[in-house]
């Protein structure tokens, strides 16, 4: 039987997700999703912490690196959640994301 979808509100900034609106501040995208693909989002965010780590330990500890491989899979994690708002996201949310101008139309589509 397939999963049934339900509505989340996640904010990128703190990477909260939440299935009941946020009474905080900041943007809440509105997520619609089953518990499987808000766990995939969960690894992306996870990625996406443990390279922002990284590259924060790197400019330190190595501050004259390759700086665009250093945040490559930092970005490439970043653009992913991005690309899974759009698909999950309710209209405000998919709008909100194209507008930004981050993903190519074949990211938006994937």
């Amino acid at each position: 039987m397939e999963e049934q979808k339900q509505r989340y509100y996640f904010n990128i900034e703190s990477g909260e997700v939440l299935d009941t609106p946020a009474d905080q501040e900041g943007h809440f995208f509105t997520l619609i999703a089953t518990g499987e693909e808000i766990k995939d989002l969960r690894e992306y965010l996870e990625v996406n912490y443990k390279a922002d780590w990284a590259t924060y330990g790197n400019s330190h500890l190595h501050p004259f690196k390759d700086p665009d491989r250093e945040h490559a899979e930092y970005d490439m994690a970043l653009k992913e959640i991005y690309a899974m708002v759009y698909r999950l996201g309710d209209a405000e949310s998919k709008n909100h994301v194209r507008n930004m101008g981050i993903l190519s139309e074949e990211e938006l589509i994937k």
